[in-house]
């Protein structure tokens, strides 16, 4: 499956370098731009498979982009890549709608599985970062909400939250639950909705927050 992407980044040598390498590798590179308000406009007008985003640049930076893409109504999956390793710019980027963060340092090989993961559904967050995703997720520096939202959810609706939380794709969780992937696509939106939020991203960093593991994995794992 050929993929088609935007690569929005300011450094024109990294730009033009990695889209010979995304190319090669059968990635369709629609636009290769160095500035945000250039990439805002060519995500309306390409609506490429997903956008691969550089977090620091001037003028308008790579968060701003991606709230500002949200806002206009794009649905597509957006990635960082980034060389920043900081806590707060991955709950940041995770919280405004990336379904992926990468780090500049990864070889090119392990970005294509990467974009192709998260084309598919997955959030994909560089391997180096995920034990810092976990350490901030369970700690103080995102505050939980006044009124918790999971009451409103029903069982099944937890049962799959905790799975998509986990980072399963619709297929998976489907398989894994015995039903189809339309009624996991209809729970899923129900669980969006009733969380008051926009993507799986989101309602996946909600759960973990909130402690919502898989009954399967708190079975596995009961060791204190």
């Amino acid at each position: 499956m050929s993929l088609s992407i935007i690569l929005i980044d300011d450094h024109t040598l990294f730009r033009e370098g990695l889209e010979g390498l995304l190319s090669r590798r059968n990635i369709n590179v629609l636009a290769a731009v160095g500035n945000g308000q250039e990439g805002l406009r060519l995500a309306r007008e390409l609506n490429p498979d997903v956008i691969l985003l550089d977090m620091r640049m001037p003028e308008m930076d790579g968060m701003d982009v991606l709230r500002q893409l949200r806002q206009n109504g794009f649905s597509k999956p957006v990635a960082m890549l980034t060389t920043s390793s900081d806590e707060r710019d991955l709950v940041e980027s995770l919280r405004n709608g990336a379904q992926g963060y990468l780090l500049k340092d990864m070889e090119p090989d392990q970005l294509v599985l990467a974009l192709r993961d998260i084309v598919n559904g997955k959030t994909v967050v560089a391997p180096d970062l995920a034990p810092v995703l976990a350490r901030v997720v369970q700690g103080d520096s995102i505050a939980p909400a006044e009124e918790s939202p999971f009451t409103k959810l029903t069982p099944r609706e937890k049962e799959i939250l905790a799975l998509l939380a986990e980072g399963q794709s619709n297929k998976v969780i489907a398989r894994n639950l015995g039903i189809s992937d339309g009624t996991v696509k209809l729970h899923v939106k129900s669980i969006l909705r009733k969380l008051g939020v926009h993507s799986r991203v989101e309602a996946a960093v909600m759960a973990v927050e909130q402690g919502l593991r898989a009954s399967r994995s708190s079975d596995q794992n009961d060791t204190g």
